[in-house]
């Protein structure tokens, strides 16, 4: 497969290292060095591929071209759009073509994510009472200095896009009852600390999001039953520890299980061999994950920048 990399950022070099030898070329209006700049002007023969790394506006007109032409996909999420008929109309277009449209969501990869995932499959846990999830970096002076970063709802549809989404990836269908709790810009224009939280919900969730956390870093506990389940850090930042433990009835200190990775992120190698392996397939175009985070997305960002003050 020959893909091209569009959008030659921090992602697009990620995204180019991982493709090695499959890379068609850089399409980047910016990057003096990029092989075109503007995608329409690539032509369609050289490449079957492309590896969308762009801001959130020009996406949906990216894939238009794309999918019409019948060229697979793999986009950065989240899958922004106006509106969730835009959504369905790449879907429908991709699925006349015989086009594979893939948003990424790399967290799916990761070890621990898969391991919980696979636990709470098993039962072993009995009835899951409470999920939370904190997820910080330290980037809010970066995305300050952006032009196209900081703006909108901020570090939710950056963040909280993953929180949402594997959740998702662990429960299944989880509701959109989503409120925020609270949202903050303390240091930028747009909120850079958002709290989210479902009541409604099985299981209870709740997800911290900020771009504050001077350390980067991430933490899930999930309350249960027969037990509870712990998952510290990711594999970047590692080391990163999965720790499951047992229920002692009536009460007492469980037994515990611990495993501790020490690793490079294995993630992006993982999922661009995963869509690969859907392209292989001639896997079906389906988008109903990103309509359903388009349209929680996207109430929740009204009301967190209501809260923040921001318009």
């Amino acid at each position: 497969m020959r893909a091209l990399i569009v959008g030659y950022g921090v992602q697009g070099k990620k995204r180019l290292r991982v493709a090695g030898p499959d890379a068609a070329g850089i399409v980047d209006p910016v990057y003096a060095q990029a092989d075109f700049k503007d995608v329409r002007d690539v032509p369609l023969d050289p490449y079957d591929a492309a590896v969308l790394c762009v801001p959130d506006e020009p996406k949906v007109e990216i894939l238009r071209h794309l999918l019409a032409n019948g060229k697979h996909a793999l986009v950065e999420k989240p899958l922004h759009a106006d509106s969730e008929a835009d959504l369905r109309e790449l879907e429908s277009m991709a699925r006349k073509t015989r086009a594979l449209c893939y948003t990424a969501y790399n967290h799916r990869f990761e070890p621990h994510y898969v391991r919980m995932r696979d636990l709470l499959r098993s039962g072993e846990l009995g009835e899951v009472y409470r999920c939370r999830m904190f997820y910080g970096n330290g980037t809010a002076r970066l995305v300050r200095e952006s032009a196209w970063r900081d703006r909108g709802s901020g570090v939710l549809p950056d963040l909280g896009s993953h929180l949402l989404d594997t959740a998702r990836f662990w429960f299944g269908d989880i509701g959109d009852d989503f409120d925020v709790i609270s949202a903050n810009a303390f240091e930028n224009r747009a909120p850079d600390h958002v709290v989210l939280g479902s009541e409604k919900s099985k299981p209870k969730l709740e997800f911290e999001m900020t771009l504050l956390s001077w350390r980067n870093h991430f933490t899930c506990d999930i309350f249960a039953e027969k037990g509870s389940a712990h998952i510290e850090s990711l594999c970047k930042w590692g080391p990163t520890t999965f720790t499951h433990r047992t229920r002692v009835l009536p009460s007492g200190r469980p037994p515990e299980k611990a495993i501790t990775l020490v690793q490079e992120d294995p993630t992006w190698e993982l999922e661009y061999a995963h869509f690969k392996a859907l392209v292989a397939q001639n896997a079906k175009t389906d988008l109903a994950n990103d309509i359903w985070l388009l349209r929680v997305l996207g109430r929740l960002s009204e009301e967190a920048m209501a809260s923040a003050g921001r318009k």
